[in-house]
């Protein structure tokens, strides 16, 4: 019996139905598929959990349980007649309130919009019925998926610390996931906002290439920015969760044209043949020691793996990361004129203010910006071409506090460090898999970055998984 196998059958010989809180979907699924576990009894239980344990945390913006149940009770009984759907059918899960969730109000962190009840669903959450999964809620998250939270909502708490950032704008998410109050869930990245609280609460991440993943019923914040994307306990489940959702879509004409592959399928015992590309100034240049470290110990992991580590130079980050700020502010000015400045009163400070920013902006300024912004996306790819997978840091400086990033924004320098290994990944609309790679002595997390190329989700996915089948990292919980 495998070592997995081993922790399932005694979690559930035990009892331990607190620990199973903790399984990842390629976990749970197998015990849902020989009904071992019931949808039912693990939805309510999930319930429960959520009852004893959001109300210190906050990260639900909304908890369906009617819904839940119902959806869990269906699953049951088509399990019970072994019509399993897919690896999510009977998990449960939530989706960030971005989300539009047919007959169940979409508020996007924004209390201006807290009745509004979307008549349909986003792609992303049909595709997750369609499979199966059991939506338990909606997750917090910033107003509009900007950098702040609305004065009107408490932001979740960082399960670890709760003096320590939780990440913006999937906050929510990132929480839930690592707090086990859901098994998997979705995100969206602008600008980081999957990658920043993955990082932030020790869970894994991924921002898929731009177009992969249907937008369609997902409040905007910049389109040409925005992905939507899992964010799980490990790559295996991020894999499992973005073979659900990725493909065309005709209510989304960016979607790209391309074969959905399936995700679990390469190879990942080990990573022979696999060439890793490292580029030491960029990643090590201005970084804090925890994060030096996280990313020495990622590269000897790899090397152990059998993976060639390759000295590549990326282009330079330092206008992205100056001009993300006015391209986001253009793309959500537009986003919002339907409520902006019609209903001004009612925003926030930091979402007013980059919607002003946008409207100031001149033609001739944004159309340098996305000049700019093609010739970066060229010269990345061919930076990365002789390599599979480009290892980075996720952010330079390890968990910060919430004392530290209420400040940050007022120190340009430090705002454009934070976002320099985020934002490239944004604006060229390269994926990128976010893997918790280190604590700090403090034990809080430290992640890392794998950077794929166009449509390189497989090959991220390959060495996420064979890295976390060498370390333990993601297998860490914080105590509650």
């Amino acid at each position: 019996m495998s070592a997995d196998a081993t922790r399932v059958s005694s979690l559930v010989e035990n009892d331990a139905m607190d620990e199973l809180a903790f399984l990842e979907i390629s976990e749970l699924s197998r015990l849902l598929a020989s009904r071992k576990v019931s949808p039912v009894e693990l939805t309510e239980d999930m319930l429960c959990r959520i009852e004893r344990l959001e109300p210190g945390l906050k990260s639900y913006a909304l908890v369906t349980p009617e819904l839940a149940l119902a959806q869990a009770r269906t699953a049951e009984q088509m399990i019970g007649r072994r019509q399993v759907l897919s690896q999510l059918h009977g998990v449960p899960i939530a989706v960030k309130d971005l989300c539009f969730t047919r007959g169940v109000a979409t508020a996007a962190g924004m209390p201006l919009h807290r009745d509004f009840v979307p008549t349909v669903d986003a792609t992303v959450v049909k595709k997750l019925r369609e499979a199966g999964a059991v939506l338990l809620g909606k997750l917090q998250m910033t107003e509009g998926a900007f950098a702040d939270h609305h004065p009107d909502v408490t932001p979740p708490v960082n399960p670890w610390h709760r003096d320590h950032w939780s990440g913006a704008s999937s906050s929510g998410s990132g929480v839930a996931t690592a707090a086990g109050l859901c098994f998997g869930s979705l995100g969206s990245d602008t600008g980081g906002s999957i990658r920043f609280p993955s990082a932030a609460n020790g869970t894994t991440g991924l921002k898929p290439t731009w177009g992969r993943v249907s937008r369609y019923g997902c409040f905007e914040l910049a389109a040409s920015l925005d992905h939507i994307g899992p964010m799980c306990r490990s790559a295996t489940d991020a894999a499992i969760m973005l073979g659900a959702i990725a493909g065309i879509d005709a209510d989304d004409p960016t979607t790209l044209r391309a074969e959905v592959p399936d995700y679990l399928a390469a190879h990942d015992a080990d990573l022979r043949g696999v060439k890793i590309g490292f580029d030491e100034r960029y990643a090590l240049d201005g970084v804090d020691a925890d994060t030096h470290r996280a990313i020495d110990a990622a590269l000897a992991t790899l090397r152990a793996l059998g993976a060639e580590i390759v000295a590549l130079r990326f282009p330079d980050v330092a206008a992205m990361a100056a001009d993300w700020g006015p391209n986001c502010a253009v793309e959500t000015a537009v986003a919002h004129e339907a409520t902006y400045p019609a209903r001004r009163t009612e925003y926030g400070a930091g979402l007013a203010g980059l919607i002003e920013l946008g409207r100031g902006l001149s033609a001739l300024d944004y159309q340098r910006i996305l000049l700019r912004r093609k010739a970066f996306a060229g010269r990345a790819l061919e930076a990365m071409a002789p390599v599979d997978v480009m290892l980075v840091p996720a952010q330079p400086f390890a968990a910060p506090t919430v004392e530290r990033m209420a400040t940050l924004g007022r120190v340009p320098a430090e705002l454009a460090a934070l976002i320099r290994y985020t934002v490239p990944f944004a604006m060229s609309g390269l994926p990128t898999l976010t893997v918790p790679a280190a604590f700090t002595v403090k034990g809080l997390p430290v992640a890392v970055q794998f950077a794929g190329k166009h449509l390189g989700e497989a090959q991220i996915c390959r060495v996420g998984r064979a890295f976390q089948r060498a370390t333990d990292w993601h297998r860490r919980h914080p105590r509650l």
